[in-house]
């Protein structure tokens, strides 16, 4: 009861900032996960990173993420197989870490940090791909392996140097086959036509043969749902939930990207495509409270804060609209994990993120969720990819803090151009 009397808060303190989370979260006694209290906001975020990634990434290097990550699924699983939970937790984990491990090697306690998960993360897939392993992921029954093997693919596209070269060729060839293995399948009509194209997007840009008709059924379908003010349709209708951000944009404009290197499209529509993914994170950056909470809306609360993939995916592009200062995003991103991830519950005592949103509720997760999809939460580290030097590290921004500022300032004149 208590942790459904937090969530109700946390919504309306996301939409209309009626309450002070200070007050909530003061009642159930919160301590840090993250020991000693960081000296700024990026130490904050690579340790929290660090605790969230080091249980599949540590234990998939040692052949043991079968043996030790514990699969448990929503009250009411659909008849998927629970072992495609393992392929979920590395694919998502793998793609909110890419960024952050393609920084250059350094001697200081986060480089050093990054090097060992860095090294972890290659050794895990030379592992888990090789005859007979132990962790042998799936990618041959059911559908979701497409889901997964998608953010795998994005993976390696964010993070080429780091986390593809290095593999051994061994490795490569069976990621190779196993991606074009899904081809079998086709992804249901809605976001995961991107995950199909973002599959074949990867394949391309290593020079392997690619599903021409996979490739592009993804891109051009989404486009044709697109609704206007930054929001594509998930199907025909509009979803009001995170999927934009969870999939469809960060998706769609790697997908484009690729396509664009490969001069298969013109840039004016890869241009079109950011465009649009900006005007969406000018929404999204609004849906974060003065106090760092935001509504959870629609599907797949439990990824919690991958719902801000899209926001964040931006600031590591550099792409910000000039209206949101790269130091305002921090700061509303630092408080929001602060208030997500700080809350007891939400790991278990081994370190496993549990199902749930503020805590562990498994009663709010989707039919469709088990352990390994929480690590979809990664993926609002991307801007980590920013060496510590970036202006997005800087000093906090005051009108962001400000809640009276915060309130008092205008919507960009052209909030509501149709794109």
């Amino acid at each position: 009861m208590e942790r459904r009397k937090f969530i109700g808060a946390l919504s309306l303190t996301g939409v209309f900032g009626l309450f002070n989370p200070k007050e909530v979260l003061s009642a159930t006694k919160i301590k840090s996960n993250t020991g000693t209290a960081p000296k700024n906001d990026r130490e904050y975020w690579y340790k929290l990173l660090y605790k969230i990634a080091s249980p599949v990434v540590s234990n998939l290097a040692n052949g043991t993420l079968i043996k030790n990550m514990p699969v448990v699924t929503a009250p009411k699983f659909d008849s998927r197989t629970p072992a495609v939970s393992y392929l979920e937790a590395v694919g998502r984990t793998y793609a909110g870490i890419a960024p952050w491990l393609s920084l250059p090697d350094d001697t200081t306690t986060e480089g050093i940090l990054r090097n060992k998960l860095k090294l972890q993360a290659i050794q895990g897939l030379d592992s888990c791909f090789a005859v007979n392993s132990p962790d042998k992921l799936n990618f041959t029954k059911d559908y979701q392996p497409i889901v997964d093997s998608a953010y795998l693919a994005q993976t390696f596209l964010r993070a080429p140097k780091a986390l593809w070269e290095p593999l051994k060729p061994e490795t490569k060839r069976e990621i190779i086959a196993s991606f074009k293995s899904l081809r079998n399948r086709k992804p249901f009509k809605n976001n995961w036509l991107l995950f199909g194209s973002i599959t074949e997007a990867f394949l391309l840009s290593i020079g392997e043969q690619h599903d021409e008709s996979r490739l592009n059924e993804g891109v051009d379908t989404l486009n044709a749902w697109y609704k206007g003010d930054g929001w594509y349709g998930d199907g025909v209708n509009m979803a009001f939930d995170y999927y934009n951000s969870f999939v469809i944009h960060p998706m769609m404009v790697d997908t484009l990207a690729v396509m664009l290197d490969k001069k298969l499209i013109k840039k004016e529509r890869y241009d079109l495509a950011v465009k649009r993914m900006q005007r969406y994170v000018v929404g999204q950056e609004r849906m974060i409270s003065p106090e760092g909470t935001y509504p959870p809306i629609g599907r797949s609360i439990t990824y919690r804060t991958g719902a801000f993939q899209a926001l964040s995916q931006i600031a590591l592009m550099h792409k910000l609209p000039t209206t949101i200062q790269p130091a305002q995003v921090r700061s509303a991103l630092t408080k929001v994990k602060q208030n997500i991830y700080e809350i007891p519950g939400t790991f278990d005592e081994k370190g496993w993120l549990q199902l749930g949103f503020c805590g562990h509720d498994p009663e709010i997760a989707d039919y469709y969720t088990s352990t390994g999809s929480l690590y979809m939460a990664t993926l609002s580290f991307l801007p980590l990819g920013l060496p510590a030097t970036d202006e997005f590290w800087a000093a906090p921004s005051a009108e962001w803090t400000s809640k009276k500022a915060w309130a008092a300032k205008p919507f960009a004149k052209d909030y509501h151009v149709d794109f």
